[in-house]
């Protein structure tokens, strides 16, 4: 099978952890008998650098002409809290979603049996904990108009808006993937308080008819984030809007004990993007420091959900594992005095499925 991947590897750590996960890709590949064809793209703060602009037209096309993007991270010191900053790093991010049609993105939490320990919670709490968040990403309070501040700076407003046909899109989708897993579904809202959230549980509720087989719930967000730290493994698939999902998805994260052990996909009408749910780490940029394994499982997901190639992607998992329970791994989730550098990392994972 011939893959065509469009890589951006972004800004901060994201080009250390991409070349590891890449390391990965390419043993996959031989061992497996693929043709790969991959290609290298700006995005983010070092696209800004080179050419104005966060996501070049260069960078969108190779991704529409590609199966799937392998993406790291973006963001920039240089532009945080920076007001004078006429463009930020982050808006290549939304502007990739927006423009590749990425309305849902997709994050697995799992735990790591030699890793509950690392977990902020009890043991007992996280053990076997499996669940997928399901984020809508196009839409709400990130890209709702109108949106500013007034003249005199004293007041700002945002606006949160969404249509029939995106919910129905989301909700959809989250309902095919409960049909795969345990065949149960969250819906997440503040239908008590906010208008949008009321026309997504009238489109939810008349969706939900047509799905006798999963059993399907609805939570307010205050009470969704309380139950995930509660009882974790209560869930199975959970799906929500923008920024609830992205608030929601952070906090899950942290139940695996390190943002660096998380993967995401975001699907949507063209190239799915696969990448880390952690942010750019500018602080480890370049010290060989930063967990790879996160963007490593995200290409474990890239060929399970972008080339329909499961066994591939098991084979990457079963590494990971592996080289976890080995305690080849990285300073922040080693658990003894000896760690390994990130390059180290990707070295002996691909080397365990090149065996």
């Amino acid at each position: 099978m011939k893959l065509n991947i469009a890589v951006l590897p972004g800004d901060g750590i994201g080009p250390e952890i991409v070349e590891q996960a890449m390391k990965v890709v390419k043993v996959v590949c031989r061992k497996y008998n693929h043709e790969l064809n991959c290609e290298t793209a700006l995005v983010g703060a070092c696209a800004i650098d080179a050419t104005g602009n966060p996501y070049p037209a260069e960078t969108h096309e190779l991704c529409m002409q590609s199966d799937a993007v392998l993406f790291g991270a973006i963001g920039s010191p240089e532009y945080d809290n920076n007001p004078s900053a006429k463009v930020r790093p982050e808006q290549g991010l939304l502007a990739m979603r927006k423009k590749l049609g990425l309305y849902a993105n997709i994050r697995p939490v799992t735990t790591f049996p030699s890793l509950l320990h690392k977990s902020p919670l009890r043991a007992d709490l996280v053990k076997d904990v499996d669940f997928m968040c399901i984020r809508e990403l196009t839409g709400g309070l990130y890209f709702g108009r109108p949106q500013g501040r007034s003249e005199d700076g004293d007041m700002a407003y945002d606006t949160c808006v969404y249509s029939r046909e995106e919910i129905e899109r989301i909700i959809r989708l989250a309902y095919g993937y409960a049909l795969r897993r345990r065949k149960k579904l969250t819906v997440v809202d503040k239908a008590n308080v906010l208008a949008t959230s009321r026309l997504w549980r009238e489109v939810a509720q008349r969706i939900e008819k047509e799905y006798p087989e999963v059993e399907t719930e609805y939570m307010f967000v205050d009470n969704a984030a309380m139950r995930l730290i509660q009882w974790p493994g209560s869930f199975d698939v959970l799906v929500t809007e923008n920024m609830f999902g992205d608030i929601l998805t952070d906090e899950a994260s942290v139940i695996t004990g390190s943002l660096g052990m998380l993967p995401s996909a975001s699907v949507g009408l063209h190239t799915s993007v696969f990448e880390p749910i952690h942010g750019s780490y500018p602080q480890a940029a370049g010290k060989n420091i930063a967990n790879p394994l996160a963007t490593i499982l995200s290409a474990a997901l890239m060929f399970e959900y972008a080339f329909n190639l499961h066994e591939e992607g098991s084979a990457i998992r079963r590494a990971v594992t592996a080289s976890i329970a080995a305690g080849i791994v990285t300073e922040d989730i080693s658990q003894n005095e000896k760690s390994y550098h990130t390059s180290e990392v990707g070295d002996w994972i691909a080397g365990e499925i090149g065996k």
